[in-house]
C-alpha cells in the first residue's frame, strides 16, 4: 500500500521536478531574446529566436528580429535569409524593405536576386501575403451568398448588379488566391549562408570549380542530390553546390505557418 501510494505521488508531481518543467515559455524567451538584442548580446539573441521558430512561433516579427541580430554580427547569409522569410508574412513592411535592400547592398556577389513570378489579375500578389488574401476571399465568399439570398427575396436591377459585381470580385479573389497559392508553394528560391562556396561542374568533390558564390547571395533551385543541389543564377549560370552551403528560403517550418492549409 505504501509503495502503491508513492508511485501515485511520483505521478503526479513528476513534472514539477522534470527539465520541462523548467523550459521557459514562448513569450518569455521572447522577452529575453529582444533584451539580448537591446544590450547588444546577438549571439543569444539569435539562439533565442532560433529556438522560437524550433518550438513553432514563426512570425513575420520574429524572423524579422532574428535577421536584425544576425547583421548586427555581419552574418550576412542568415540575415538575407530571414528577411525573406520574413517577407512572407510582412510584405509591405517599410522598414522591412529597407533593411532587406541595405544588406543585399552590402553582398560581395554583384548579382540580382532571382524574382518571383507576379501574376497581376486581381491584386498585386507581391504586395500582399497568402494569409491576407485567403481573409479576401472568404469576404467575397460570403458577400456573394448574401447578395444571392437577397437577389432570390428582391428581384431587382440593384441586386442584379449587386450580385454580378460581388460575383467579380469573388472570381477574381479567388484567382488570385490560387496564383498566389501556386507561386508560394513553388518558392525555389535559396539563400547562400556560407562565408564563400565553390559551384562545381558536378555533384562530388573534386569536380570543375565553376564560379565561386559567397554569403547572401540568392540562387534558384533546380535540383537536390544527396549533399548537393543544382542551382541557378539570373544571368544563366548553373551548378552544383554543397547542401549545406545553401539554404532554401521556404522551408519545412515556414511552409507551415504560410500555407496551413496546403
Amino acid at each position: 500500500m505504501k509503495k502503491a501510494t508513492l508511485l501515485i505521488l511520483f505521478v503526479l508531481f513528476f513534472p514539477i521536478f522534470s527539465p520541462a518543467a523548467s523550459e521557459p515559455s514562448g513569450e518569455e524567451l521572447f522577452f529575453r531574446a529582444n533584451q539580448a538584442f537591446r544590450e547588444a548580446r546577438y549571439s543569444e539573441a539569435v539562439e533565442a529566436y532560433q529556438r522560437l521558430i524550433e518550438q513553432g512561433h514563426a512570425s513575420g516579427h520574429l524572423y524579422y528580429n532574428l535577421a536584425n541580430a544576425c547583421f548586427k554580427m555581419n552574418r550576412l547569409g542568415p540575415a538575407v535569409l530571414n528577411y525573406e522569410r520574413a517577407r512572407f508574412f510582412m510584405p509591405r513592411d517599410a522598414d522591412l524593405s529597407f533593411n532587406l535592400s541595405y544588406a543585399q547592398d552590402r553582398l560581395t556577389d554583384a548579382v540580382a536576386p532571382p524574382g518571383q513570378a507576379v501574376f497581376p489579375v486581381f491584386f498585386r500578389l507581391n504586395s500582399v501575403s497568402l494569409a491576407e488574401l485567403f481573409r479576401v476571399f472568404i469576404v467575397f465568399h460570403v458577400m456573394v451568398f448574401a447578395v444571392l439570398l437577397l437577389r432570390l427575396r428582391v428581384r431587382s436591377e440593384l441586386t442584379y448588379y449587386l450580385l454580378s459585381a460581388s460575383l467579380f470580385l469573388w472570381f477574381g479573389s479567388g484567382v488570385s488566391l490560387g496564383l498566389k497559392y501556386v507561386e508560394t508553394l513553388s518558392d525555389d528560391r535559396g539563400v547562400v549562408v556560407a562565408k564563400q562556396a565553390d559551384v562545381l561542374a558536378g555533384p562530388q568533390e573534386g569536380d570543375t570549380v565553376l564560379f565561386r558564390l559567397h554569403e547572401g547571395t540568392t540562387v534558384s533551385q533546380e535540383r537536390f542530390e544527396p549533399d548537393w543541389r543544382l542551382i541557378s543564377l539570373p544571368d544563366g549560370k548553373r551548378g552544383w553546390i554543397r547542401h549545406a552551403d545553401v539554404e532554401s528560403i521556404m522551408d519545412r517550418r515556414l511552409r507551415s505557418k504560410v500555407v496551413p492549409f496546403s
